[in-house]
């Protein structure tokens, strides 16, 4: 159950280790961590010492929320993000947002590694969230108690941010770099598809699928936060030719896309 004495005591506790008024939160997906090498004057809070935080168990999910100057702004970046096949649930995998929000971010970023469902994207291409497909089976604001959080009935015609996806096609095409756009669908997992469900997320029109994020999405904006995501999409998902996939080549793929993502999100932040 989530609870506002316990969002206090976790940002009290981060504005006491210098979290002052950070602009821009991030959220850094599988593969993606390397973000935080560009960071200046950092200061680091692990989770295992933030009041009420989850614990990241995902073994390459660093587990620290790291604060300092990026693009001329304050930004908190969170290294290690959580997901439903941890065991968790959606008020644990959303409570980093809202303490982020707490802080006093005005815009959130994400990233995710996801898998290419249309076979015109291929491994190692970005592709900028334009909607997404909460295949989840549940919602961050299905509790009780919702509305003393915000709206209950919260509106998801426009989940994704246009004037920050704008700045991002824009900086893209400046910097020469390939920025798809599509459709992103979230599974629980973590295991991955079968040839018959990749079937059925291109049917539903999904371009890309992955295990995160779209909780994330759903709580922004519930606490009306503007926010954008990219995804580094990290495997082709042809239900025709399909190979095995290694998780250990996911995560080279996800750091080799890893500065394309990086280079916008700096650029992005300076924009914003």
């Amino acid at each position: 159950m989530l609870s506002k004495k316990q969002l206090t005591q976790s940002i009290e506790y981060l504005q006491s280790q210098g979290f002052e008024a950070p602009e821009v939160g991030i959220v850094l997906g599988t593969g993606l961590g390397k973000l935080v090498d560009s960071i200046e004057n950092q200061k680091v809070a692990h989770y295992n010492q933030i009041p009420s935080f989850p614990l990241a168990t995902v073994e390459f999910h660093s587990g620290k929320l790291i604060y300092g100057d990026l693009g001329g702004k304050k930004v908190v970046v969170m290294q290690g993000r959580f997901h439903l096949y941890e065991g968790y649930d959606f008020i644990d995998i959303t409570y980093p947002v809202r303490v982020m929000h707490g802080l006093g971010i005005k815009n959130l970023l994400v990233s995710n590694a996801a898998g290419a469902v249309n076979l015109d994207m291929k491994k190692g291409d970005l592709m900028l969230i334009d909607d997404h497909i909460n295949l989840q089976g549940g919602s961050p604001l299905a509790f009780k108690g919702v509305s003393e959080f915000g709206e209950r009935f919260t509106d998801m015609s426009a989940p994704y941010d246009k004037e920050m996806n704008d700045k991002l096609k824009s900086l893209a095409t400046s910097q020469n770099i390939s920025l798809k756009e599509g459709v992103y669908a979230s599974v629980v997992g973590p295991q991955l598809e079968t040839r018959a469900e990749y079937r059925m997320l291109k049917i539903l029109g999904a371009d890309a699928v992955g295990m995160s994020t779209v909780p994330e999405i759903i709580v922004a904006n519930h606490l009306n936060l503007p926010v954008s995501a990219i995804s580094v999409l990290t495997d082709e998902c042809d239900p025709d030719n399909l190979e095995p996939v290694d998780i250990a080549d996911i995560i080279a793929i996800a750091g080799t896309a890893e500065p394309k993502m990086v280079a916008l999100f700096k650029g992005l932040i300076e924009l914003i």
